[in-house]
């Protein structure tokens, strides 16, 4: 075992002094594997739910707790979870998925503040942070915390009511939980126009939110409408993660490749080996791994917008 062990991973003269591993036929071999893991994973997700899916365990009751040991914390006050700003981050988040698109405002034009509206919140001020890939309620929060505009947006006295929704789906092609967070501060005054030229519009003040703009919003009477169901929370731990695994899996095997190239770069140094092949070919595979290792551990977590 020790020796087949070396022969895969070490050169020497059983591999033609490169390891088994590198050899053409190996990597081939490799990439064949890949390919059907892939699709087997994919039927396995597809059918066995319980066994391979998105592990995740996010809770609006958990996410208010948090947000507001933040802003206490700092001597504000507690936001208030109200059900049409929930509402709202449950539209939104549905025309996220629907419309495949990752951004505060979709590519038909619809800014946050048109969702808010249609939930039938009359606000004074608001805003709207986004989380995607994450699995726990602290990891959002703090992920929220480490970017300076949506902790502004959590830290802001402007604001005295939030809403979240927590939903499942694939967006830009990757299965993952996104979570909506809007917050606001209602409108309760009485609209005062000129008697020249009235009008019914309202300029939203600018909201802390990077990217977006103030936009004009009609000044209708808050409506009565049915509270459609939101979803609060998303639980589910299959034994093994997707969203997870693929990334895993990669580092693994570069991993794998690294030490490898390393390993060959010693022997062959320490032994003074002539091969055809140029030495820095190979310092040149490790330099290019190294890269994409350190590209894929930190695009890993979760994401913020």
């Amino acid at each position: 075992m020790k020796d087949f062990l070396r022969h895969l991973f070490l050169p020497r003269e059983s591999n033609n002094h490169r390891a088994k591993l590198l050899h053409h036929s190996t990597i081939s071999y490799v990439i064949v594997a890949l390919f059907t893991l892939t699709f087997f994973f994919s039927f396995v997700e597809k059918n066995f739910a319980s066994v391979l899916g998105i592990s995740a365990n996010i809770s609006a009751e958990e996410l208010l707790v948090l947000v507001n040991k933040e802003r206490q914390d700092r001597g504000l006050s507690a936001l208030q979870l109200d059900n049409q700003l929930s509402s709202a981050a449950n539209l939104k988040a549905q025309d996220m998925f629907a419309n495949n698109y990752w951004a505060h405002t979709s590519p038909g034009g619809m800014s946050p503040w048109v969702f808010i509206k249609s939930a039938g919140y009359e606000y004074l001020y608001a805003g709207e942070n986004l989380a995607r890939g994450f699995t726990s309620s602290p990891d959002v929060v703090k992920a929220w915390m480490e970017s300076p505009s949506h902790r502004d947006n959590m830290l802001s006295s402007n604001y005295d009511e939030i809403g979240f929704a927590i939903l499942t789906g694939t967006l830009t092609g990757e299965e993952t939980v996104l979570v909506v967070e809007m917050f606001g501060r209602r409108f309760d005054g009485v609209a005062i126009a000129p008697t020249a030229k009235p009008t019914n519009f309202q300029i939203t003040p600018t909201p802390s939110i990077s990217g977006v703009t103030p936009t004009l919003v009609p000044l209708v009477p808050r409506s009565i409408q049915a509270e459609q169901q939101v979803v609060a929370s998303i639980k589910n731990q299959p034994l093994i993660n997707s969203g997870s695994l693929p990334k895993q899996v990669s580092i693994l095997l570069i991993a794998v490749f690294l030490f490898i190239f390393i390993t060959d770069i010693i022997i062959i140094e320490r032994k003074k080996i002539v091969r055809l092949f140029s030495h820095t070919h190979t310092v040149d595979h490790v330099i290019f791994l190294a890269i994409i290792l350190a590209t894929i551990i930190m695009i890993s977590r979760g994401a913020v917008l």
